[in-house]
C-alpha cells in the first residue's frame, strides 16, 4: 500500500507533464524553477564613454564597486530595456547621439568640426597681403631697370649749396629716338638730327606745397666754365651770351644744369627728360587728357587745331598743344603756360585709383613713360613718384606755377629780372611760400 494520498505513489513523473490526459481534473501544481539561457554574446564593440543612467530609470545602488557580480543575478538578462541609447558622442544632458546639433560639443554637426572662420580670415588676408607685397616688389624692380639713368650731376662744377627742399629740373626734348618715319610724319615732328630742349621747368618741391617754375628757351643766360661731358676738359667761361637752349645743345643735359644754376642760383637735386614719343604714348595709354582751352587756335607748324571749350586731347593732339607758340600772343611765354597747365592736367589725371589699381592702365602707362625717360644717376623711383605727385599737386590748390620773372629782352631774348630771380631762390632755398610773380 502506498502512503500517498488518492492512491498516488512517489513516482514523481507521474505528477509532472501530464497535462489533460489523466483521469481527473489537475489541482494546483508547483511549477518547477526554468533556469533562462544566457544572453546571446554581442560583437564587441570599441570602448566608449560610460554611462550613467539616471537615478530616475530605477539605478541600484548595488550594481556599483562590484555588487553586479556579487549578486544572485549575475549572468541574468530579464530582457528589460530601460530606454538608454549607448553610442557615440554625449553631451551634458546625459543623452547620446552623433547627430545632434549645437550643444556643448563645441558646435559640432553630424561629427564634423565646424568651419573656424576667424582662422580662414587671418590666412585670407595674411594671404593676399603675401601676393599685394610680391606683386610691388617686382613691379619696383621691373620699374626700375627700365629707367635710363644717363644724366652724370658728379660732373657740374661750382654748384651753388643745397637748400630745403627738392628740386628738379625737368626737361621736353625734341629728341625722335625710336619714332618711326609714319610717327614723325603723324606727329609733325621733322627729321632733324640729335636733340635740343623744346620745354625747361624747375619743381621746386617742399613742405609750403610745390611750385612749377617755366624757364622760356629764348631766355638770355650766360654760358660759365665747364667741363665737357664726353671729354672731360675745362672750358673757361667767357661772359657769352645765348638763348638758353643752346647749353643743351652745345654739351647736353649736365652743361644745362650747369648753366641754370650759374644764372639762378639754385641747386638742382634732379634730372628729368622725355622726347616726343615717350610723351604721345603716355596720354595715349591712359586715354587721353581732358583740358579746358579758353580761346580756340591753329597752327600749321604744330599741327594745332582746337575750338575753345572742355575737350579730351589724345597723344597727336597734345603734342601739337604744347609745342605750338606762333599761334599764341606771348608766343614762347604763352607757350611755357601751355605746358604747365597740360603737365599739371597729365599728373593730375594719371594718378587716380582707376590708374594705379588697374594694371591694364598702369602699366602700359609706366612703360610709355619709362621707356623714353632720361634721368640722372641717383634718381631713384622713390624720388620720381614724388615728382609726379607734386606736379599733381600744383593744380590741387597747394602750389604755384608761373614764369621765370622777366624785365625786358635783348636781341630777341627774354632777359630775367636779376632782383626777382634772386629773392624767388631765397625763398625756395628756404622753402617758404612763393611771394614772387612771374610774367
Amino acid at each position: 500500500m502506498n502512503d500517498w494520498p488518492d492512491r498516488r505513489t512517489g513516482d514523481r513523473s507521474e505528477r509532472y507533464g501530464r497535462g489533460s490526459d489523466s483521469a481527473r481534473p489537475e489541482g494546483a501544481r508547483a511549477m518547477p524553477h526554468i533556469q533562462r539561457r544566457p544572453a546571446p554574446q554581442r560583437p564587441p564593440t570599441p570602448p566608449q564613454r560610460p554611462q550613467v543612467p539616471p537615478q530616475s530609470q530605477g539605478y541600484d545602488d548595488r550594481y556599483q564597486d562590484g555588487g553586479y557580480a556579487n549578486s544572485p543575478d549575475h549572468g541574468y538578462d530579464s530582457g528589460y530595456n530601460t530606454g538608454q541609447v549607448y553610442g557615440s558622442g554625449g553631451g551634458s544632458d546625459g543623452r547620446g547621439g552623433g547627430g545632434r546639433r549645437g550643444g556643448g560639443d563645441g558646435g559640432h554637426v553630424h561629427g564634423r568640426p565646424a568651419p573656424d572662420w576667424r582662422r580662414r580670415i587671418k590666412l585670407g588676408a595674411l594671404t593676399l597681403v603675401v601676393v599685394v607685397l610680391a606683386v610691388s616688389i617686382s613691379t619696383y624692380f621691373w620699374a626700375d631697370s627700365k629707367l635710363k639713368r644717363e644724366v652724370d650731376l658728379s660732373k657740374v662744377i661750382e654748384r651753388p649749396e643745397s637748400g630745403d627742399g627738392t628740386n628738379y629740373l625737368i626737361v621736353g626734348s625734341d629728341s625722335r629716338e625710336g619714332m618711326s618715319a609714319e610717327e614723325k610724319k603723324r606727329l609733325r615732328t621733322g627729321s632733324a638730327e640729335g636733340k635740343r630742349t623744346d620745354s625747361m621747368m624747375i619743381l621746386h618741391d617742399g613742405s609750403n606745397g610745390p611750385t612749377l617754375i617755366s624757364l622760356p628757351r629764348d631766355s638770355n643766360v650766360e654760358i660759365p666754365s665747364f667741363v665737357g661731358s664726353e671729354s672731360g676738359k675745362k672750358f673757361q667761361g667767357t661772359g657769352r651770351q645765348v638763348k638758353l637752349n643752346a647749353a643743351y645743345a652745345e654739351d647736353g643735359p649736365e652743361l644745362l644744369v650747369r648753366t641754370v644754376e650759374f644764372n639762378t642760383g639754385l641747386h638742382i637735386d634732379h634730372y628729368v627728360e622725355i622726347g616726343f614719343g615717350g610723351f604721345a604714348k603716355i596720354v595715349d595709354a591712359i586715354g587721353g587728357v581732358e583740358l579746358d582751352i579758353p580761346k580756340a587756335f591753329k597752327d600749321k607748324k604744330s599741327g594745332a587745331d582746337f575750338q575753345a571749350g572742355k575737350q579730351t586731347l589724345n597723344g597727336e593732339q597734345s603734342l601739337a598743344f604744347v609745342r605750338t607758340r606762333y599761334a599764341l600772343p606771348g608766343s614762347d611765354l604763352d607757350r611755357t603756360k601751355n605746358q604747365q597747365k597740360f603737365l599739371a592736367a597729365l599728373a593730375s589725371q594719371t594718378a587716380t585709383p582707376g590708374t594705379i589699381i588697374n594694371p591694364f592702365k598702369l602699366y602700359p602707362t609706366m612703360g610709355a613713360g619709362l621707356d623714353t625717360l632720361i634721368v640722372d644717376k641717383d634718381m631713384s623711383l622713390w624720388a620720381l613718384g614724388n615728382m609726379f605727385f607734386a606736379m599733381k599737386g600744383v593744380t590741387g590748390g597747394d602750389g604755384t606755377s608761373m614764369n621765370m620773372p622777366i624785365s625786358g629782352s635783348v636781341n630777341g631774348n627774354l632777359v630775367w629780372d636779376k632782383a626777382k630771380v634772386k629773392q624767388l631762390v631765397e625763398q625756395l632755398n628756404n622753402d617758404e611760400k612763393v611771394t614772387v610773380k612771374g610774367n
